[in-house]
């Protein structure tokens, strides 16, 4: 990935909400009745339901926290996954970008107003599509490139050539990794929950007057629970985080073990990572003693085997 790419990838997911905020805008501006050009059409529709529409029954409040943070946690996971994918592959990346600015553009609507605004039509005056906007047109798109991406580029997200099928190469270190990786999230969790939970019930305490149980329980209530999801949530991706980057740690270093034994029993042939992974300067390290080793094992009576071809 080069800078344009990363430019351009990262920067679809602001100019979508931009659009979307903006055609909604329109529609909700300019539209009213039904209003059909060709097999498109146009009808003004406010939808509190859906997906995301469990919220809309919770104070305004709680629901603007629970939103936002949500939409927080989807940005979290959007930048692993770009982080994370060990190929270039646009489509790929740019269907998520797809999907995230889409998600994040109906998330506003539903933290400002509560639902989302829907505008488009497609069909016939006598028999149309359900209604829907901007947003949920772009993560079709994006649902469609991601599908197109996994079923065409499948191999270069898991290379045949040299690639470490064991999931658990190193098992002492790998959760040792992971533990550590969860047991700081944990501690932020709870630190950032007490913290919250005081501050809104004190809040709440000095605000209700004579109401303080009743507005307790309706506001604590559904923090805590909204809260103790999310941290889980948090803590399952910390935990896949921590097993994939313990892989990409312990496979190079069981990968260049692996290749310094096969030297040393004449077995000779290139040492090359994957693409993700780290430590790259071991493929330098690496063709430095192909030659000493190989020549320590022809003196010690071992044959060398010639190098195997590999597919450029």
């Amino acid at each position: 990935m080069k800078k344009r790419d990363w430019c351009l990838v990262i920067g679809l997911v602001p100019a979508i909400w931009a659009i979307d905020q903006a055609s909604k805008a329109w529609a909700n501006a300019t539209l009213s009745g039904l209003r059909f050009f060709g097999p498109f059409g146009l009808v003004l529709h406010h939808n509190p339901g859906a997906i995301l529409g469990v919220f809309s029954d919770l104070p305004p409040l709680l629901r603007i926290v629970s939103l936002s943070t949500g939409g927080a946690f989807l940005v979290f996971i959007y930048a692993a996954i770009q982080y994370l994918l060990p190929t270039r592959s646009l489509p790929l990346r740019v269907g998520l970008s797809f999907l995230l600015g889409g998600i994040l553009g109906n998330v506003t609507d539903r933290i400002v107003t509560g639902e989302v605004t829907d505008f488009l039509l497609i069909g016939s005056r006598s028999l149309w599509s359900p209604a829907f906007n901007f947003a949920d047109a772009i993560q079709w798109v994006g649902y469609i490139l991601v599908i197109y991406s996994v079923l065409r580029e499948g191999k270069l997200f898991w290379p045949d050539l040299n690639a470490r099928k064991r999931l658990w190469i190193n098992p002492g270190f790998q959760w040792k990794y992971i533990f550590t990786l969860v047991g700081i999230g944990t501690c932020f969790a709870v630190l950032s929950g007490v913290f919250s939970y005081t501050f809104l019930k004190v809040t709440i305490d000095n605000l209700s007057g004579g109401q303080v149980s009743l507005a307790e329980r309706r506001f604590l209530l559904p923090f805590v629970i909204t809260y103790a999801f999310i941290s889980m949530g948090f803590m399952l991706t910390l935990l896949v985080l921590g097993r994939i980057l313990s892989h990409r740690i312990a496979g190079p270093i069981f990968a260049f073990e692996t290749y310094l034994q096969d030297l040393t029993r004449g077995k000779d042939r290139r040492f090359r990572l994957r693409q993700s992974d780290d430590f790259k300067n071991l493929e330098m390290l690496a063709e430095v003693l192909r030659p000493l080793l190989l020549e320590k094992a022809k003196q010690d009576g071992v044959q060398v085997e010639p190098p195997l071809k590999q597919v450029p």
